[in-house]
């Protein structure tokens, strides 16, 4: 028999003489989609038979990367200042970042009232030297207007008052001129001119300052800190979590400490948040401004897992694609921590929904995707 020929009767076949069979109905049910649903826009329902996924509840141990750079210790910023009023006959220090000891002689000042002073207790030694309380009192006086007792001892022993005071460092540092504003590490670094930060002091001596007035700075570096962005997403990073920092000038000479304090304000201009971690800054001598990479390891988490491929960045949304009535319609969902080849979903899925294994595929770029929030 050949089957091509077809008649809408029984007969006979023109080529072999059989008789024509009567042609069986296929019994086959139809499984395809509805036209209303292939005739939904392609923004909103996408017909596709790809792999599905569904969320999956893990205990991970993540592991969050950041950046950040070396700071100085804001603690350890300390300040010199005049404890009279006078003209600075004598400068020890010149230039910006000179290190200074703490004891190290910074200025000499000379004052009318530490002058005036003086003149005082050697006419009370000389002319009332049994007038103990008077006496006692004005060598106090002179003691809080910067005098050393080295200092007084001497203006005692030769009878002659001293011109000048000298002005000692309490502290140990780097030194700069009073009000000066180090770049702040939590904000992008720019270049600057390096003869504004490396050059001479404004300060002079011939010039006058005021009683209490803050001449210099010192920054100290043995204790720093580094500074971490942290993205919103990275929340689960709290205070105590171990981290590792690795400088990029010295990548091999990495070292360890602990999310001492997370900042809980965002910074001017960020949207990300500041997390210190103090180290000892003494041996390690990593310069301040250098920028650094680091691994947090905070605690494990519980949550829902997708693969990463299943979720679609669209900026600002995160969307996954749900399969719905034979195709996938994409969803907003809510994410967490971003760990390895997997994300955290916070919310806008259930247990029970499937997902695109991969969001891409069904990702046209000649139109825009719809979100079902």
């Amino acid at each position: 028999m050949h089957p091509e020929i077809i008649r809408d009767k029984p007969g006979v076949c023109p080529i072999c003489g059989m008789d024509l069979v009567r042609k069986k109905e296929d019994l086959t049910r139809l499984t395809d989609v509805r036209l209303d649903e292939l005739l939904q826009p392609t923004d909103r329902f996408v017909v596709s038979s790809i792999p599905v996924t569904a969320l999956q509840k893990e205990r991970v141990a993540a592991e969050v990367k950041a950046l950040g750079v070396v700071s100085y210790d804001t603690r350890l910023i300390n300040t010199i200042s005049a404890r009279v009023s006078g003209r600075i006959e004598k400068l020890y220090v010149h230039y910006r970042y000179q290190h200074v000891h703490k004891g190290a002689r910074i200025m000499d000042i000379y004052s009318p009232e530490l002058a005036t002073g003086e003149q005082e207790l050697l006419f009370m030694l000389k002319n009332d030297p049994d007038n103990t309380t008077l006496i006692e009192a004005a060598k106090q006086k002179l003691l809080l207007l910067g005098m050393s007792e080295g200092q007084l001892q001497e203006v005692i022993r030769t009878g002659r008052p001293s011109l000048t005071v000298a002005v000692y460092s309490n502290y140990s540092g780097h030194i700069h001129e009073a009000g000066n504003t180090m770049p702040d590490a939590g904000e992008p670094l720019q270049r600057t001119d390096v003869s504004a930060t490396m050059g001479e002091l404004p300060v002079k001596e011939g010039m006058y300052v005021g009683k209490g007035q803050t001449v210099f700075q010192l920054f100290n570096t043995d204790r720093s800190w580094v500074l971490l962005q942290l993205l919103p997403e990275q929340a689960p990073v709290k205070t105590g979590d171990a981290v590792r920092i690795a400088p990029e000038t010295a990548p091999d000479h990495n070292f360890r400490g602990r999310i001492d304090f997370i900042e809980p304000a965002f910074r001017k201009e960020s949207k990300t948040l500041t997390a210190r971690v103090y180290f000892d800054n003494s041996t390690l001598q990593i310069p301040i401004g250098s920028q650094v990479t680091a691994t947090i390891f905070p605690s494990p988490a519980t949550g829902d897992w997708l693969p990463r491929e299943s979720v679609l960045s669209l900026g600002t949304d995160q969307v996954v694609f749900v399969r719905e009535d034979g195709g996938f319609k994409a969803h907003k969902v809510e994410t967490g921590m971003d760990y390895r080849d997997r994300v955290q979903i916070l919310s806008g899925l259930t247990e029970v929904d499937s997902v695109a294994a991969n969001a891409q595929y069904l990702m046209d770029s000649e139109s825009f995707i719809r979100i079902k929030k």
